[in-house]
């Protein structure tokens, strides 16, 4: 599944670099910790991983009676995110009589739900992981805007930057119920213990802990080159750090091109670590054919031969991580990207719902998925980050959680918002193509940079239509 993307990254309007400092200090804070034990599995012994019961959740908004109403709701979950997800869709049938039934749909999701509509069967409700993709939706005249009642619970829930992110040519289309932190690397303890490794703060010494670690006999990381949406995410985080959050912002619109100076250096950057086949498991080939779950349980087994010691990607890694019996705090720890340039980055992604199919259920669905109700639900069963900041942070179900969580809040407007995320789907969201086919084939031969960048803009030319 595409994570939410699975990173926060927001924001359309710049941000200053006092303020980036102290969003990327906030968060470099919060998760210089050491963190408390929060291991698992799937069948719900152990909330952390995504089982066990919802956390209770107070009435916070007045839902209408929708008794002999029926809603579809479609959206790319699958496993532990998707059971979830239906026990908040179960708490909005108890509290409005509605009949509600869980569409799974494939990635991307535009094509899914292309289909659906040209069927005459189209979802009433859609959970659409990335704002291209609201924008196309809008542009094809199939969402719909929300209703005052979602609004208001939107202006009274969220950073300014969240509903901004929702919105398309100012009006509001997308309330955003589920986040990710990508700007994180986890790490094997044992690995780190055995070969004198410290948790790096800078690239520099990132790349000098990879030698470290691969000194004392372990590949340094594991990368899910299969699928290419973790790869635009290495990317994101160098870029941000390096050329800083207005080029981000920038390059996020395509007002620079791909063959911007910016992009060759943070091509560069990548390489010196995707450029040395002893730092990547199974080399460039093999993390080709490595899926990003993969990638996360293959650091976290093996005993004091793991096949890495360290995995990129979001607060999501603990449900991946909870497959394995290592247990996060101990077995399995994590630190903030480092910074390339003078801060490290904060890059999120997030899935918002957007109606299909206006009717008052379907709107009465938005405003329970932007009050606090519905994610407090979700956030008591682990692996799910709220932007909703009326969220009690207690409601979630492990320290790990929960400073990951008040980072966020606490960033407000000061994180950009996963670029490819921003972009169109068939430049940013598309497998085998645009930037994720572009970045695989950089990863297989990360010298060529120059031509990496010319088939990126001749890409994202296309996609985004001149």
């Amino acid at each position: 599944m595409r994570r939410t993307s699975s990173t926060i990254r927001t924001r359309r309007s710049p941000r200053r670099s006092t303020a980036g400092r102290a969003a990327a200090a906030l968060v470099a804070g919060a998760l210089a910790f050491t963190l408390t034990a929060c291991g698992g599995d799937d069948d719900g012994g152990d909330t952390d991983t995504g089982g066990g019961g919802a956390q209770e959740t107070g009435t916070t908004v007045t839902l209408p009676e929708l008794k002999g109403q029926s809603l579809e709701v479609a959206a790319v979950w699958t496993g532990a995110e998707q059971a979830n997800f239906k026990k908040v869709l179960a708490e909005f049938e108890k509290r409005t009589g509605a009949k509600v039934t869980f569409v799974p749909a494939q990635d991307p999701i535009v094509n899914f739900l292309g289909s659906k509509i040209a069927g005459g069967q189209p979802p009433d409700v859609a959970l659409l992981p990335q704002p291209g993709a609201i924008k196309q939706a809008v542009e094809r005249k199939w969402a719909k805007p929300l209703g005052s009642a979602a609004r208001e619970q939107l202006a009274k829930n969220y950073a300014q930057g969240w509903q901004d992110i929702g919105k398309v040519d100012g009006e509001q289309y997308g309330v955003y119920y589920k986040a990710a932190n990508k700007s994180l690397v986890w790490y094997n303890a044992q690995v780190f213990e055995n070969a004198g490794a410290q948790e790096p703060k800078t690239w520099d010494d990132l790349v000098a802990t990879a030698q470290t670690v691969y000194d004392s006999g372990v590949t340094p990381f594991s990368v899910g080159g299969a699928d290419g949406w973790t790869l635009t995410d290495w990317f994101e985080n160098v870029y941000l750090s390096q050329a800083g959050p207005e080029k981000y912002d920038q390059l996020a619109k395509h007002e620079i091109k791909w063959t911007d100076r910016s992009v060759a250096d943070a091509l560069t950057t990548l390489a010196e670590i995707w450029g040395k086949k002893d730092f990547v498991a199974g080399g460039a080939n093999g993390a080709l054919q490595t899926e990003f779950p993969a990638s996360v349980t293959q650091t976290f087994t093996g005993g004091d031969q793991p096949k890495a010691g360290m995995v990129f990607e979001g607060d999501f890694v603990q449900v991946n991580i909870g497959e394995t019996e290592a247990k996060v705090g101990t077995d399995a720890k994590v630190f903030p990207f480092p910074a390339v340039g003078d801060t490290a980055p904060v890059v999120t992604g997030g899935d918002a719902a957007v109606i299909l199919e206006d009717s008052e259920a379907a709107q009465a669905l938005a405003t329970f998925l932007a009050s606090p109700d519905a994610a407090t639900v979700q956030a008591g069963l682990g692996g799910y980050l709220s932007p909703n900041k009326s969220v009690p942070n207690d409601a979630y179900p492990n320290e790990v959680q929960r400073r990951i969580a008040k980072a966020l809040i606490d960033a407000g407007d000061d994180v950009r918002f996963d670029m490819s995320d921003q972009a169109p789907q068939a430049f940013g969201g598309t497998p085998g193509k645009g930037e994720w086919k572009a970045l695989q084939d950089f990863l297989k031969n990360p010298q060529d940079v120059a031509g990496t960048q010319r088939k990126l803009e001749a890409d994202a030319a296309a996609a985004y239509g001149g």
